[in-house]
């Protein structure tokens, strides 16, 4: 467990999601998150964010981006584990699913990777 004011780093580069990918991951209704210890890191959480263009248009991919960014600062800290990097991976209904549904995938699929 890490604090709840912790800043959450930033996966950027292909090479990064590419190597999350090959580790454990939770699949829900509204959301995938992708979870991979990284063995040079002992600390820290970093966070990507992806969204196909199976989802929709730019502006349905970024308001599912938008969503996921709040739900991972808000919910990393609490149930993420510390020297590991996550990916969080839109689908069809993250753009139009209730708050709070899409709150419990979330919240579920992160205690199910700790």
């Amino acid at each position: 467990m890490t604090r709840p004011d912790c800043k959450l780093g930033r996966l950027k580069k292909r090479s990064e999601f590419l190597y999350v990918r090959n580790g454990r991951y939770q699949a829900r209704p509204t959301i995938v998150i992708q979870m991979r210890g990284h063995s040079a890191r002992k600390d820290g959480i970093n966070v990507g964010f992806t969204a196909t263009k199976k989802i929709g248009n730019a502006v349905v991919r970024n308001r599912c981006k938008r969503r996921l960014r709040e739900l991972a600062r808000a919910l990393l800290p609490l149930h993420g584990k510390s020297g590991f990097d996550y990916v969080f991976i839109a689908r069809a209904k993250t753009a139009h699913a209730h708050w709070p549904d899409l709150q419990k995938d979330v919240e579920k699929a992160l205690l199910r990777l700790a």
